[in-house]
């Protein structure tokens, strides 16, 4: 087993609690309201939503996936940080074991964020991942980003 590891980067004019409570803690409402083309319902089915909880995510029908499930490994809400696995679902196929990723959220000069994220890819054995192949992924990560940054840009007084 082999793991390859990324880390991005982004900026946005929202404050890290704002975006921490919409991307992290309330994620399993908002989300889904924000993209039901994308995503059916985000359903804690273990847990409190706090770290050893599982959330699974379910996709809409006819999609390529059907679900995925993540385990909360560490919740941080005074810094902003999130420790997550993805553990169980298509979108791992026959290439991934599971992936890790961990998201930060810290504050900059203007009143905003810089959000660091890091991925760990726990591949099968003898599967060498290429960056091409999980760049759809963090595209569409990216894309669920910009447009919560963008609810909460148009609603200012919601998660204050």
């Amino acid at each position: 087993m082999g793991v390859t590891t990324y880390t991005q980067e982004f900026t946005t004019s929202i404050a890290p609690s704002k975006m921490f409570k919409a991307l992290i803690l309330d994620s399993h409402n908002l989300i889904p309201k924000l993209m039901p083309q994308s995503i059916k319902s985000i359903e804690i089915i273990q847990g409190d939503g706090g770290a050893g909880s599982i959330k699974q995510t379910n996709f809409p029908e006819g999609g390529h996936f059907k679900f995925l499930k993540h385990r909360i490994d560490s919740l941080d809400k005074e810094n902003y940080f999130c420790k997550y696995t993805l553990i169980e679902g298509d979108v791992l196929g026959d290439k991934l074991k599971w992936i890790v990723y961990e998201v930060k959220f810290e504050a900059c000069g203007d009143g905003g964020a810089v959000c660091k994220m890091r991925s760990e890819y726990h591949t099968a054995e003898g599967v060498e991942l290429k960056e091409e192949e999980i760049k759809q992924g963090k595209e569409k990560a990216m894309g669920m980003y910009k447009v919560v940054e963008a609810y909460l840009t148009e609603n200012p007084h919601v998660y204050a």
